[in-house]
């Protein structure tokens, strides 16, 4: 997988302009957010943690990846109720499951159209699917469509990463998450990416 165009820019003006960030690029060089390059993939694999721990959501996503085999919308409508939620699927992550392999299926969800969306616009299409919220939307920006500048500040992680780098381990003001969202601007994807990997275990990349 192909690191973004902006990666090594990114990185440089993060590290001057953070010196907390410059060690944590130091710590991880050498690795890079990449694109999936399956946007039903990466949707699914959001709705599929939304809402619990790192762990279990990937021993949830390990469990309904290897029962439906190929990850095709197709081959999820295939399977049955029961065996969705005997992977750890809560009822109603199988009916959001369910609507978006529906969506896909059918060919009502254009892909190709986000790319030309800007942020708050795809957001605000996105979350018109059932099942999918903000945070989910944001997982697929930076996942997906590898876009730069996201912040996804109810992310549970990143809420974890900020307030062990920088405040002790204490919840950090709102005042002060402001003032470093303004300095990692226009890279705050990044430096998201980069709190993540701080963070043990890694948290599940979507």
């Amino acid at each position: 997988m192909k690191a973004p165009a902006y990666w090594k820019r990114a990185t440089r003006q993060l590290g001057t302009a953070d010196p907390v960030l410059g060690a944590l690029i130091t710590r991880h060089r050498g690795l890079t957010l990449a694109s999936r390059g399956d946007a039903f993939q990466t949707l699914a694999r959001s709705i599929v943690g939304q809402q619990i721990s790192v762990k279990a959501a990937q021993s949830v996503w390990d469990r309904f990846a290897a029962t439906v085999g190929d990850m095709q919308p197709q081959r999820v409508l295939r399977v049955s109720v029961d065996r969705l939620r005997s992977c750890g699927l809560s009822g109603q992550k199988v009916g959001y499951l369910l609507d978006l392999s529906t969506r896909f299926a059918a060919g009502t969800i254009d892909v190709n159209r986000w790319h030309d969306m800007d942020d708050d616009a795809l957001i605000a299409d996105l979350t018109q699917v059932k099942g999918i919220g903000r945070w989910t939307a944001e997982m697929f920006l930076i996942f997906y469509l590898t876009r730069p500048d996201v912040f996804p500040l109810g992310d549970l992680g990143l809420q974890r990463a900020l307030s062990l780098h920088y405040n002790k381990g204490r919840k950090l003001p709102a005042r002060r998450i402001a003032m470093l969202s303004a300095r990692w601007t226009p890279w705050r994807s990044v430096a998201t990416w980069y709190l993540w990997r701080s963070l043990d275990p890694v948290p599940v990349e979507y």
